[in-house]
C-alpha cells in the first residue's frame, strides 16, 4: 500500500511543528504548511530530479551524519564534532590539530582522509507495489520477509541507474511503504578547516545537550571527483567536485519566528511505539546504560585529566560514549516530565474505543500481544545491551577479542580462505584501534564493566566464567598475561594457518574470557530477542497501519531510518520550567562569561578573547554583538548532526548540531512546547573562518547574501 497523508485542519503554527518529512513528497499539504512558516520555497526548489534543487547540496557524511556543499568548488561544511576523528587522525603531540585548529590555505595543503566518504541522493521513487508482489495476509511472518526480500533484491537489481551509481530500498511506516534511493558515494574527501577544540567542542560534556550553548560546532572538507566529476578513489590527479547546486549564505542572521528548513539524515526515531515500549526504554534500558557509561566515563576521564597523550588518544572515544550517555539521561527526564507514558496510554484507550465502535476485528489484539510480547522480551533485551555497552563499545579488549572471534568463525565456516579474507581485513581494524588504545585505561575500565555485567544482567544468561569469581583476581591475570592487549601480540596470535591460530587463541586468557561472553551472546541472547523482536515488528507494522486507519485526520510522517529528510519549524525560545524563559539566540559575551583559564571544557583562545574585547567583527556581527548559536522548533535526531538550517529563500544560515536536554525525548515524543534543535549561527562560522583564522581563501569560495535587505 501507498501512504498518503491526509488533509489536517491546520490552526496555528504550533499545530504543523515536528515530523521528519520525505523530500520528494513535499507537494501539497507540507508544501502549504511550511508556506504558512514563512517559506517562500516550492516543493521543487526543495526537491527536484530534473532540475537544481536543495538536494542537491546536501550528503550523507561519511554514514552519520550531514554535511552541506557552500562553493562550487565542493566545499563542505558539517559539524566539528562529525569531523572529530578525521582531525584527531591528523593530530599529533607535534601537530595537535584539536588543540591548535587546522586551516588549508591551499588546495596543495587539504588531508586525504582513506575510507570517508560522502552520499548524494539522485532519486527517489516508490516501489511499494513492486516489493509487495505475492505477499498475503496468510503468510507467516518468516515467509512474508523472505519474500520481500527477494523482491527488494530484484527492485534494486532492475533499477534504471548510471553505472558509477548505486541502488537500496528502505522500509516506511514501520513496513506498510518502501521507497528506492538512487545514490553516488564520494570516496576522496580531504580536510580543509576546523577550528581548535576550544571553540569547536566550547562547553564540552558539561554544555552537551543544555542551553544556552555557546559552540562554534563546525568543521570543513572538500569533495574530489575525476575529471568527468565522477566519484573515484583518491587520487593527487583529483579535482574539486563540481555541484549542481550550493548554498548561497545569508548574513543577515534570525530573529525570533523565522522560518527554519533542516535538511538532512536523520538516524532513527520511535515515535510511534506503544506506551508499554516507551515505559520498558525509560524505566528499565536506559537506566542500566546510563550506569554502564557513567562507570566508564568516570575512569577514562581521570586518565585524560592528568596525561595528554592519552587525553588525544581517547577525545573521541570519550565524546562519543559520553554523547549518548547524556541523552539517556535527559530523554528519560522529558518523558517523565511531559507524561509522554500517559498520554500514548489515553491515545491507545480512544484507539481500543474506535476499534470496538467499528469492529475492526484485525486491530483488537494489538495492544494486549504488544504487553505480553514487550514482557517476554524484557530480560533478553536487558542481556543484549549489557553485552552491546561492556563488551562492544566500553570494554576496548572485550571489542578486540570479539573481532577475533569474527576471525576464529570465518575459519571455522569457510576454511582457509574465509580465514585469510577475514585475517587481513581484523588486522587492518586492529591496527587502527591499537592507535589510540591504552591498557593502562583499558583495565579498571574492564574491571569495573565486567563486576556490572556479571552483577546485573538477568541471570539465566550470564556465562560460566563470570559466576563466583573475583574480577579483581581475572583482570590482573587477563591484561598480565594475554597478548590481545597490544597490537604485537594480536599480529603474533593471528600468524599461521587457520588451525594454527584457532590453537593460539584458544589458549590466551583474555580471548577465552571473551570468547565465552560472545558465545553466550549468539547462542542465547540474540537468537531469542530477534525471534522476539520479528514478532512486536510484525504487530508495530499493523498498528501503524491501523492507527492512519482509526485515525484519520491525524498526520502521520514516517520514523526516521537514516535517510533524506525534511523538517521545518521557527526560531523560537522556550520555557522548560516555571519562571524561566530561554532566548532563542547566544551571543559570544556567553563565550567569555564561561571563561575558565586552562579548563578542558571552557578555555578560550586568547585571540578570540581579543576580538570579542576590540569588538572585531566584521560584517558578521550585528549591533556589536557577535550570535554563536539559536534555537529552533525543527525535528532533529541523531544524523541531524552538520545539517544545514536554511531561509526561508534557501540560504544557509545555521548549522544544526544538538538539541536542549529536556527535549531529547522527542525521538518517541515530540513536544512542541519544550523539543528544540541547536544550530550554530552561520555569521558566527563565517567570522571564525575570517576574523580568527585568517583563511580568507575559504571566505572568497561563498556566495554571501542579504535576502532580507
Amino acid at each position: 500500500m501507498v501512504i498518503s497523508p491526509v488533509e489536517p485542519i491546520v490552526q496555528d503554527a504550533r499545530n504543523i511543528q515536528g515530523g521528519m518529512w520525505i523530500p520528494s513528497l513535499l507537494e501539497g499539504i507540507n508544501e502549504q504548511e511550511m508556506q504558512q512558516l514563512g517559506s517562500k520555497l516550492t516543493a521543487k526548489d526543495i526537491y527536484d530530479v530534473n532540475n537544481s534543487s536543495l538536494k542537491d547540496a546536501i550528503v550523507h557524511f561519511n554514514g552519520g551524519c550531514t554535511s552541506e556543499i557552500i562553493s562550487p568548488k565542493g566545499l563542505l561544511l558539517t559539524n566539528h564534532h562529525c569531523g572529530y576523528g578525521a582531525i584527531q587522525s591528523h593530530s599529533s603531540i607535534e601537530n595537535d590539530y584539536l588543540k591548535n585548529g587546522f586551516w588549508a590555505k591551499s588546495f596543495k595543503e587539504e588531508l586525504a582522509n582513506p575510507n570517508m566518504t560522502v552520499t548524494f541522493i539522485k532519486r527517489i521513487d516508490d516501489v511499494t507495489s513492486e516489493v509487495f508482489a505475492g505477499v498475503s495476509d496468510t503468510m507467516d511472518e518468516v515467509s512474508k520477509m523472505k519474500l520481500i526480500n527477494q523482491n527488494i533484491n530484484k527492485v534494486t537489481a532492475n533499477a534504471t541507474k548510471e553505472t558509477w551509481q548505486k541502488a537500496n530500498v528502505k522500509s516506511f511506516y514501520k513496513g506498510n511503504q518502501y521507497l528506492l534511493f538512487i545514490t553516488e558515494v564520494y570516496k576522496d574527501i580531504r580536510l580543509v578547516g576546523a577550528p581548535p577544540t576550544a571553540i569547536g567542542k566550547f562547553g564540552a560534556d558539561t554544555d552537551n545537550w543544555m542551553w544556552p550553548r555557546h559552540t562554534g560546532d563546525f568543521s570543513m572538507f572538500r569533495i574530489y571527483a575525476d575529471a568527468n566529476n565522477r566519484p573515484a578513489v583518491y587520487s593527487k590527479e583529483n579535482v574539486p567536485y563540481t555541484p549542481n547546486h550550493y548554498l548561497p549564505i545569508s548574513l543577515d542572521g534570525v530573529e525570533e519566528g523565522d522560518f527554519t528548513l533542516v535538511f538532512g539524515f536523520p538516524g532513527r526515531t520511535n515515535e510511534y511505539l506503544p506506551a508499554v515500549g516507551i515505559d520498558q526504554i525509560v524505566n528499565v534500558l536506559n537506566p542500566a546504560k546510563i550506569e554502564i557509561r557513567e562507570n566508564a566515563l568516570k575512569i577514562v576521564d581521570s586518565y585524560m585529566r592528568k596525561n595528554e597523550a592519552v587525553k588525544i588518544k581517547y577525545a573521541s572515544k570519550f565524546a562519543s560514549i559520553a554523547n549518548y550517555w547524556k541523552k539517556w539521561i535527559g530523554e528519560n527526564q522529558g518523558i517523565k516530565k511531559s507524561n509522554a507514558i500517559e498520554k500514548k496510554r489515553e491515545l491507545e484507550k480512544e484507539f481500543s474505543k474506535i476499534v470496538i465502535e467499528k469492529d475492526l476485528e484485525g486491530y483488537k489484539t494489538l495492544l494486549p500481544d504488544f504487553k505480553q510480547l514487550y514482557k517476554e522480551i524484557e530480560s533478553v533485551s536487558l542481556a543484549r545491551d549489557y553485552w552491546v555497552e561492556v563488551v562492544y563499545r566500553n570494554v576496548e579488549l572485550l571489542g578486540i577479542s570479539f573481532r577475533m572471534f569474527q576471525v576464529e568463525q570465518a575459519y571455522l565456516r569457510g576454511g582457509e580462505q574465509g580465514f585469510e579474507k577475514s585475517r587481513e581485513a581484523t588486522l587492518a581494524k586492529l591496527k587502527g584501534i591499537f592507535k589510540n588504545y591504552s591498557a593502562e585505561v583499558d583495565k579498571p575500565v574492564f574491571e569495573k564493566l565486567v563486576s556490572l555485567y556479571a552483577k546485573k544482567t538477568p541471570k539465566e544468561f550470564v556465562p560460566s566464567v563470570m559466576k563466583d569469581t573475583s574480577f579483581t583476581k581475572i583482570t590482573n591475570n587477563i591484561y598480565t598475561n594475554s597478548k590481545i592487549t597490544s597490537f604485537e601480540g594480536v599480529k603474533e596470535l593471528l600468524s599461521g594457518s587457520g588451525k594454527e591460530v584457532s590453537q593460539k587463541l584458544n589458549a590466551d586468557i583474555g580471548y577465552q574470557f571473551g570468547k565465552e561472553l560472545h558465545t553466550t551472546f549468539y547462542n542465547k541472547i540474540e537468537p531469542k530477542f530477534q525471534q522476539l523482536n520479528m514478532q512486536i515488528s510484525a504487530v508495530q507494522k499493523k498498528y501503524m497501519k491501523a492507527l492512519m486507519e482509526v485515525f484519520p485526520t491525524k498526520r502521520f510522517f514516517p520514523d526516521a531510518n537514516g535517510t533524506l529528510r525534511v523538517t521545518y519549524g521557527q526560531v523560537r525560545g522556550y520555557k522548560p520550567r516555571d519562571a524561566v524563559y530561554y532566548e532563542p539566540v547566544s551571543y559570544l559575551e556567553g563565550v567569555i562569561e564561561k571563561y575558565v583559564p586552562d579548563d578542558y571544557e571552557f578555555d578560550v583562545p586568547q585571540k578570540l578573547q581579543d576580538l570579542y574585547k576590540s569588538k572585531d567583527y566584521g560584517q558578521y556581527g550585528e549591533n556589536g554583538k557577535m550570535a554563536v548559536n539559536f534555537l529552533g522548533t525543527n525535528h532533529t535526531t541523531g544524523g541531524n548532526s552538520g545539517s544545514p538550517t536554511i531561509d526561508a529563500y534557501g540560504n544557509l544560515i545555521g548549522l544544526n548540531f544538538d538539541r536542549v536536554w529536556e527535549g531529547t525525548m522527542s525521538d518517541m515524543n515530540y513536544d512542541p512546547a519544550i523539543c528544540r534543535n541547536i544550530m550554530v549561527d552561520i555569521r558566527y562560522v563565517l567570522f571564525i573562518i575570517d576574523k580568527y583564522a585568517g583563511a580568507k581563501n575559504l571566505i572568497d569560495e561563498m556566495t554571501l547574501v542579504h535576502p532580507k535587505k
